[in-house]
């Protein structure tokens, strides 16, 4: 099978200087939703029609070239003279002997599972219409009907009033015989109120042909909606989001309110998890069975193993957090945060590039960068590892059991023993012996006739 998928169009309304279809929806460009539906179909043969937005287009569609699917070619439509002539502009590279496919890259939520019975519909020798009935079908294209067949699609600034009433609309979404296809696009006019050459026009050259014209209809409205506005995109985001909400509710997942959550790219739960409002998910998250997230948390390409617990408004990225951990609220696990079970990370506490072993703490205004901690450390508020010279970034081990004091600063490289204790305020720049208490502090003083300054009159 062929496909095309249209994504020329400037998008004016969307008053931006990005093309309409690298807009996001749900962290990824609209184009990109529909190529990975169109690769669900494994077309033999992709092409996307580009027009507006330079190279940037064609270098989003390149990053999608991985060698794992068949290789989405490009082709410029230049000028933009309407839909058939958008999809003359791919014919030379479709197979003559494969139906092709006809999709745009502004409609973002049409499921394989639609477009599969459109296919099936299709055939290799009808041309099919993925159809909708709409209660207000205004500026759409109306599936002209005789008998039950359909015999033309009208646009509504060609339409009559009586055209204008018809409730069925077309989606522009169609398969069709491509060696038929290549012929009618040959023969299209442009002599309509647009002065465009309609793709839409080949319906009625299709009946004149003989050839069957079949309809298919998609689960809901808005797998044929699409976006020529902000407006539309925050609507479908929505949509989207809820679609996502329910297969979560529909797997066991308790979310607090499935209207407030957000999942840029695939959320993987176990049994008896709970979301609290506003978390926002990306990259490829997992929670495990019963971890409990709190509200308003970002979590990115992170996992959360069992029964784990996110206190609210943590930051998570590229971390893995153990069974039965603590995390927050207001924490912060950066790439390469790797906790272990029952590890404590508390508020604004920030993580990175670091190990920390079972039944470990660090739970107020500590910063733990480029470390292995062990198990059953204690690190007190204040605590920094100083990992960076300026120029060079150097490890910091502190072994098991060890307590650090609060407000110490370990300047790495420096290693703190099993069972060694860092008096509150060290400033540790060589290594704590085991089983010791090490302490760098000045000794304090009171100075006895000393007076505080006084404001002088000016």
């Amino acid at each position: 099978m062929n496909v095309v998928i249209l994504a020329a169009g400037m998008g004016k309304r969307m008053q931006s200087a990005l093309p309409k279809v690298l807009h996001p929806l749900a962290g990824k460009p609209l184009l990109q939703h529909v190529i990975d539906t169109a690769r669900e179909l494994a077309p033999s043969k992709l092409c996307v029609i580009y027009g507006h937005g330079g190279a940037a287009v064609p270098e989003m569609v390149k990053l999608q070239n991985n060698g794992e699917h068949a290789t989405i070619d490009t082709a410029l439509q230049e000028p933009q003279l309407g839909t058939g002539h958008a999809v003359m502009q791919a014919a030379p590279q479709l197979d003559d002997n494969a139906p092709t496919l006809i999709l745009y890259g502004d409609v973002p939520l049409t499921t394989s599972a639609s477009l599969r019975r459109l296919v099936e519909a299709a055939g290799s020798d009808k041309l099919a219409i993925l159809t909708v009935e709409q209660a207000n079908p205004f500026g759409l294209g109306r599936i002209v009907r005789e008998g039950g067949n359909i015999v033309r699609i009208v646009e509504e600034k060609d339409a009559s009033e009586a055209e204008r009433a018809i409730r069925e609309i077309n989606s522009g979404i169609i398969v069709a015989p491509t060696r038929q296809l290549k012929e009618w696009l040959g023969s299209l006019s442009n002599n309509n109120a647009q002065g465009e050459y309609y793709l839409t026009d080949i319906v009625a050259k299709a009946v004149a042909d003989g050839v069957p014209v079949v309809s298919a209809h998609p689960s809901a409205e808005w797998e044929v909606a699409g976006v020529n506005s902000k407006v539309q995109l925050a609507e479908l985001e929505r949509r989207h989001q809820l679609n996502k909400a329910n297969v979560l509710l529909e797997q066991g997942v308790t979310l607090m309110d499935p209207a407030r959550i957000d999942i840029r790219g695939t959320l993987v739960c176990g049994r008896d998890v709970t979301i609290d409002v506003g978390c926002v998910f990306e990259g490829r998250v997992e929670l495990a069975d019963g971890v409990t997230v709190g509200a308003h948390n970002v979590i990115v390409n992170a996992s959360i193993a069992a029964g784990a617990q996110i206190k609210p408004f943590c930051h998570i990225e590229g971390a893995k957090v153990g069974p039965k951990s603590m995390i927050g609220p207001y924490a912060r696990l950066r790439p390469g945060a790797d906790l272990a079970e029952d590890v404590h990370i508390g508020n604004f506490v920030e993580v990175k590039n670091s190990t920390i072993a079972a039944h470990s703490k660090a739970n107020h205004l500590s910063y733990v960068g480029d470390a292995t901690v062990g198990s059953r450390v204690n690190i007190g508020a204040g605590t920094i590892t100083c990992n960076y010279d300026g120029v060079n970034k150097y490890r910091t081990v502190i072994e098991d059991d060890a307590f650090i004091g609060s407000d110490s600063q370990l300047v790495a490289p420096v290693t703190v023993g099993k069972g060694a204790t860092l008096g509150a305020g060290t400033t540790l720049t060589k290594d704590a012996p085991a089983g010791k208490l090490t302490i760098s502090r000045a000794r304090q003083m009171t100075i006895d006739a000393w007076q505080r300054p006084v404001k002088i009159k000016k």
